[in-house]
């Protein structure tokens, strides 16, 4: 995709299916589908960044960033624009330089900022008025892939141009 040059994914409802699993010994399990990693590994390969900002404070979504080795990630994050913000200025990228996919109503302002806007099948209506490309695929179950599909394809715009953001 022209213009595109990094990814960035919110984790639980993204990612995952949104479910999470507790066992009695308060472990905490999440799934996440084989298709979303081969589409995060294929867009490593490509030369796109990666980042995850999730709302989450997970030693899950520490395990998936050190599996892609993703060094720049926010956890516990309660301010998603602010954190696409600090993103894009650490590595020297413009906001329209970067997808953000989210799934509800806490990823709506970093959905606003970024150049290209992506939401789940099955994300939460308000956070698919404000995608510019919603999966067929629901969260967990391939929408980061065809995410990364489309953006490797190339076809696909940017919205808007900084000058407008």
């Amino acid at each position: 995709m022209a213009g595109i040059k990094a990814i960035a994914l919110d984790v639980d409802g993204v990612l995952t299916d949104g479910g999470v699993w507790w066992g009695p010994d308060g472990a905490e399990w999440k799934r996440f589908s084989f298709p979303d990693i081969m589409g995060v590994s294929l867009a490593r390969k490509a030369g796109l960044l990666v980042t995850l900002i999730s709302g989450e404070d997970s030693p899950l979504v520490d395990r998936f960033a050190a599996k892609f080795n993703l060094a720049d990630i926010a956890k516990g994050c309660k301010d998603k624009a602010a954190a696409l913000r600090g993103f894009a200025e650490r590595n020297c990228l413009a906001l329209e330089e970067i997808c953000f996919m989210g799934d509800d109503v806490n990823d709506i302002a970093a959905m606003e900022l970024s150049g290209l806007a992506a939401a789940p099948a099955n994300a939460q209506p308000a956070a698919r008025a404000k995608a510019d490309f919603v999966s067929a695929a629901s969260a967990g179950n391939g929408a980061v892939r065809e995410l990364v599909d489309l953006v490797l394809s190339g076809k696909f715009c940017p919205r808007r141009t900084t000058q407008e953001a």
